[in-house]
């Protein structure tokens, strides 16, 4: 499935700006119909897929406990 830089923008909650920007520095392929840009959506799957692990790692991270000593790990 092809997108728009407008329906592009709105699937990855960018602006505009930046997908036009992204696109000029080759960051994002494109085709064009004659007229209008074309982006392919599933370029965009393994970015989506690192966002997702990130935000998991993340949580993860922030739901560890903390320990009761500071200094536990000290191994002076």
């Amino acid at each position: 499935m092809y997108l728009t830089i407008e329906e592009t923008a709105e699937y990855l909650d960018l602006s505009i700006t930046d997908i036009t920007r992204l696109i000029r520095e080759k960051q994002i392929r494109t085709l064009s119909d004659g007229e209008t840009l074309l982006i392919y959506k599933e370029q965009f799957n393994l970015y989506l897929q690192e966002i997702e692990k990130y935000k998991k790692d993340l949580q993860d991270y922030l739901n560890e406990p903390i320990p009761e000593d500071i200094d536990i790990k000290d191994e002076d």
